[in-house]
């Protein structure tokens, strides 16, 4: 579906705004083409000096001759009808003034044509004299004789049109500008909805510079796009349209030959638009590798600044901005030629209208060449008035030229927005989900294979994570999950809160399928602690109460003293109300893990994961988390991803297993595997060597 058309539906709740909206800009063209039609009146006043009263008067008598001249055409071809189908008696002048139907069927096609032409001619004629006779009752009246009086009037007229005007532009742009913010929020928060539904590993693929470029670049070009959409893009053409019937109620032959470089126009604004289109995709892939700088430098300063590597970043930094550079050029070089291009061909169309009109004004005829281009002889200020019309068919077109990159700008960011919105999560819910067993028995992996997405697309690195692994934890288990870095202990666990779902293979929770089981259901019974502990720029209380938001306050004190926040808590100026800063970085690595715990154990769950929490703290900090834990462990399973086996752990560990390339090579106490399984003989070797130097 195009993306243009699927915007409708974020703005059709909206849509009585738009109508309105579409209200004032249909006023403002009428206002456009009525302004440039005062054309007609300054030139009659000025350069022809004739007075409107006396040139509306001139209008009422030629129309009245023109009715009667009509009126005797219409009777002499009456009576040339009558004539030629009358057989024996000779009808007297009465009885010509009217045709029977008998005469009109029997009637030559020409002269019914004529007759027909000359009828419509008359009526016409007759709409003007009635037209001309209630200006002369109702306006004119109020009109001064004198010439300069009534150039001020006309002037005073535009100027209040021209306010009229002004006051609806604003109205429709604050009208559809509240719209536009409206729509790009909801499309934002829909897109900030289907980013968090995503699975870890897509949210990890898409990169958080990119998905940023998408909430802040792309947002910004798909809000300036609407924008254009419902102000600019709808009262333009409006204004060119009001232009054009204008056109053709003073002379509609010589506005069609205005229409000649229309299909020029429309190939013109094609080829650059899907340049554009392809050229603004390329310069937002730009933006999102900027921002991916920004966000690597400002992560690593401290690596940067300790290796003095802030030429590097700098460099770095100046070779994509060139790049941004360079591919803004093309789209600025491109937009800068719709401009004149536009501009050269609406000339011309003028010109192609305007120098036959000036040749009929000039020498006083109707036709060229024999082809009839005007009804009746023109004058210099009706010629004035065409050219004032078709300039303001020109100056909308102009303008138009001038938003369409911004438009297809807003086009591409509109694919890339919805590529996140309709992004499938790899991790799905299931239609007919089961419900967690009320008491826990096993955890189960069967045959589990795992590749990670970005590995299976790489032609360099795509062995298995995993690869047939086979294990059974019994519920109440404390398991130490140890292996060399690589060899898949962490992906393995993160599987079970399905963070990731396996290429091939099962996880069972007694003997449900934990595919089965809704996933927040399946998430509510589990908690996890990561390496990478992070905390929001909030309090203590509220980040550990993000375990479970229903949780009291004397629920999470309880909780705080456990994991021994409190500790360190009570030390601070607002106690568990002190603010933790952007990432916890008002508190040590230690302070962070232990609030990590305390928001895991608050949750309650039935299953613990702690994926390396003790690897990057100090000795102390680890010690009171091992204290905790082996509080806390009892009644529950655990597992514990680690790369150090201490004695601290060993105290509470009921099991041990050990990976290696992707495989579980050996499962049991730490007493069997130190004489049985060579792998953890030689992690614990490394670990004496680390300690010991």
């Amino acid at each position: 579906m195009n993306s243009l058309t699927r915007i409708l539906h974020y703005v059709w709740p909206y849509r009585r705004r738009l109508f309105a909206s579409f209200f004032f800009a249909i006023l403002v063209a009428i206002l456009w083409g009525a302004n440039l039609s005062v054309t007609f009146l300054v030139v009659k006043v000025l350069l022809q000096g004739e007075s409107l009263s006396g040139y509306v008067q001139n209008e009422v008598i030629a129309t009245e001759d023109l009715i009667q001249k009509k009126q005797d055409v219409l009777k002499d071809l009456a009576n040339s009808i009558h004539l030629q189908n009358a057989t024996e008696t000779q009808t007297d002048n009465a009885a010509q003034d009217e045709l029977t139907q008998t005469d009109l069927a029997a009637a030559p096609v020409n002269l019914l044509s004529e007759h027909s032409r000359q009828q419509r001619k008359l009526s016409n004629a007759s709409r003007k004299l009635l037209a001309l006779k209630w200006i002369q009752s109702n306006i004119l009246s109020y009109v001064p004789d004198d010439q300069f009086d009534t150039f001020v009037l006309i002037l005073g007229l535009l100027l209040i049109t021209t306010l009229i005007k002004g006051i609806c532009i604003f109205t429709q742009d604050v009208m559809v500008g509240g719209v536009v913010e409206l729509v790009t929020m909801a499309i934002r928060k829909e897109c900030f909805r289907k980013t968090l539904d995503l699975d870890y590993q897509s949210i990890s693929d898409e990169g958080t510079a990119s998905l940023m470029s998408r909430f802040t670049f792309d947002m910004q070009q798909l809000s300036q796009g609407l924008t254009l959409m419902g102000g600019k893009i709808i009262r333009e053409p409006l204004k060119a349209l009001a232009c054009v019937i204008f056109a053709f109620m003073v002379n509609w032959r010589l506005t069609l030959l205005s229409f000649v470089f229309a299909p020029l126009i429309a190939i013109v604004f094609y080829k650059i638009g899907k340049t554009l289109k392809h050229a603004s995709q390329k310069m937002m892939e730009s933006m999102s590798r900027i921002y991916k700088t920004l966000e690597e430098s400002f992560d690593s300063s401290k690596v940067i600044i300790a290796f003095n590597g802030a030429r590097k970043h700098r460099n770095r930094f100046h070779h994509e901005n060139k790049e941004f550079f360079k591919k803004a050029l093309r789209i600025l070089r491109i937009d800068s030629l719709t401009s004149p291009t536009t501009e050269m061909l609406g000339l011309m169309a003028i010109f192609i209208a305007l120098i036959p009109g000036s040749y009929l004004v000039l020498r006083g005829k109707t036709e060229i060449w024999g082809i009839q281009l005007a009804s009746a002889p023109m004058d210099i200020a009706t010629l004035s008035m065409m050219y004032a019309l078709l300039a303001g068919i020109s100056d909308p077109a102009r303008k138009m030229s001038s938003v369409y990159s911004k438009l297809k700008k807003t086009v591409a960011a509109l694919e890339r927005i919805f590529t996140i919105i309709d992004r499938e999560s790899l991790v799905k819910e299931t239609e007919n989900p089961e419900r967690f067993p009320a008491k826990l028995d096993t955890i189960r992996f069967n045959k589990i294979d795992f590749t990670y997405a970005q590995r299976k697309e790489s032609t360099r690195n795509n062995e298995p994570i995993l690869d047939g692994v086979n294990l059974e934890i019994g519920a109440g288990e404390v398991v130490l999950v140890v292996g060399e870095n690589g060899s898949g202990k962490s992906t393995l666990v993160n599987l079970l809160p399905r963070f990731y779902d396996p290429d091939k293979g099962n996880i069972f929770v007694n003997e449900i399928d934990i595919r089965d089981i809704r996933l927040k259901e399946l998430r509510n019974h589990i908690g996890v602690v990561s390496q990478e502990t992070m905390l929001f720029d909030d309090s203590i209380l509220e980040n550990i109460r993000y375990g479970r938001p229903s949780a009291s306050r004397l629920e999470i004190e309880s909780v705080a003293k456990k994991s021994h926040v409190l500790q360190f808590a009570e030390q601070l100026p607002d106690g568990l109300q002190y603010n933790v800063g952007e990432k916890g970085h008002e508190l040590s690595g230690g302070q962070r893990q232990r609030i990590a715990l305390a928001r895991a154990i608050l949750r309650d769950p039935e299953i613990l994961i702690l994926d390396e929490a003790t690897s990057a703290i100090d000795s102390q900090s680890e010690i009171l988390i091992h204290q905790s834990l082996k509080e806390f462990a009892p009644g529950r399973t655990v597992f514990i991803i680690t790369h150090s086996v201490g004695q601290s752990l060993l105290e509470f560990a009921t099991r041990i297993v050990v990976m290696d390339s992707g495989k579980v090579v050996a499962t049991g106490p730490h007493s069997t595997l130190v004489e049985t399984c060579p792998v953890y003989q030689n992690l614990l070797s490394a670990q004496v060597r680390q300690r010991s130097a």
